[in-house]
């Protein structure tokens, strides 16, 4: 259809909904070929009905993946036809059990001739097709339980706004986002604390003119996440990557994994052997990305932090032999 070779692939919503209103009102035709008064949308209701016999709509729900709603409001329509019948004995009095009337019985009979030629009809239709449309409904299915397409696309988004992003070294007129940014993430889920007044007050004297560096994520030019690199003045470490903070408005760009990897390079580029961070298990997101960039959890150690309850280190000898 010229309309959707327009539009191209954000319309397969739409030109499914299409192939299924067709399919839908010839299958409603089909039935009024062979003489049978049926709705094409209680099949699937009465089809489980007529194999398995008297069920709850629960059960019936869960084996058409229909909503109970939606199968309750079939159900009833099925009643009114006298096709089906509720309120049938059961061995739990509290399960509003299903089933087919004499009537629905004889017509799930007459209705496997047609089912039978709607068969061979659909075959037909595959042996001139070029692509199984069977085979691809169920692949299609399969991957999209694996992961929606929703999670797909805020992938591609985050993908695409992640290459707006520069990465760029610190400079003064960055100060006030990097306290303003820091200052904003953690009074979110915790209170401020002496040790982050020092750094995020005199980020020169406490980070930088120590060996340090900090990193600064700019999404069009606007600086929206800090990461800084902290020299340490210990036996097992040598730097600690910490006062990471990313803008709540720019969350879903990868900016922490593009800060974070950032830091990561610049520990490597001065020599070191070993990154040292604290963080809290409240906050999930960043732990994951910290074990995507290949930190593991220690214990033992002291912190000047109350919030901190995890530590992770990351041995970059062991990651790039």
């Amino acid at each position: 259809m010229d309309f959707f070779e327009k539009t191209g692939k954000v319309a397969l919503g739409s030109r499914l909904r299409l192939l299924t209103s067709k399919v839908t009102e010839d299958a409603a035709k089909i039935y009024e070929l062979y003489g049978v008064a049926f709705s094409p949308k209680w099949f699937p209701v009465f089809f489980v009905l007529s194999e398995e016999g008297g069920q709850t709509i629960t059960e019936i729900a869960e084996q058409i993946g229909h909503s109970q709603p939606s199968v309750t409001r079939i159900t009833k329509e099925m009643i009114k036809a006298g096709l089906v019948k509720d309120n049938l004995k059961s061995t739990d009095k509290r399960r509003n059990v299903v089933g087919l009337t004499a009537k629905g019985k004889l017509l799930a009979e007459r209705i496997k001739v047609q089912c039978a030629d709607i068969d061979l009809a659909i075959d037909s239709i595959m042996a001139e097709a070029t692509h199984n449309l069977w085979e691809a409904i169920a692949e299609w299915e399969l991957l999209l339980d694996q992961k929606s397409l929703l999670k797909r696309v805020q992938e591609q988004k985050k993908i695409r706004e992640s290459k707006e992003v520069r990465i760029v070294a610190y400079q003064p007129r960055y100060r006030e986002a990097f306290r303003s940014l820091n200052e904003e993430w953690i009074s979110s889920y915790f209170e401020m604390e002496e040790a982050d007044y020092k750094a995020l007050n005199h980020p020169r004297e406490y980070i930088l003119d120590k060996g340090g560096k900090i990193f600064v994520a700019l999404y069009r030019e606007e600086p929206v996440g800090v990461c800084a690199l902290i020299r340490m003045n210990d036996p097992d470490y040598d730097f600690e990557l910490a006062k990471m903070a990313v803008s709540p408005k720019a969350q879903g760009k990868n900016i922490g994994w593009l800060l974070g990897s950032r830091v990561v390079e610049a520990a490597k580029e001065m020599g070191a052997s070993k990154i040292y961070l604290e963080s809290n298990t409240r906050l999930k997101p960043a732990i994951s990305l910290y074990y995507k960039l290949g930190f593991q959890k220690i214990s033992g150690r002291p912190t000047p932090y109350k919030r901190a309850n995890i530590q992770m280190e990351l041995d970059l000898e062991s990651i790039t032999k």
